[in-house]
């Protein structure tokens, strides 16, 4: 069976910080970034443990906004 790497890329700027995606999360990859704040004065999710992401793209799915881009690439074994 193949195996998936996956990656997330957030929108920081639109990102209000409601948190989601982060419950969304089965790998618990996404985090709030401590102590940043975009340009709109909200704090913003991040990805904490980008390397177990498993690009399944549920934080995306149930973000309101649309700010999170799931990005999924086929590992070779």
């Amino acid at each position: 069976m193949a195996k998936f790497k996956g990656a997330i890329v957030v929108n920081t700027d639109r990102c209000k910080g409601c948190q989601l995606c982060i419950v969304a999360c089965p790998k618990d990859v996404i985090a709030l970034a401590q102590k940043k704040v975009n340009v709109h004065g909200y704090p913003y999710v991040e990805a904490a443990r980008p390397d177990d992401c498993i690009g399944c793209a549920s934080c995306g799915v149930v973000c309101p906004d649309g700010c999170i881009t799931v990005y999924k690439k086929k590992m070779e074994d």
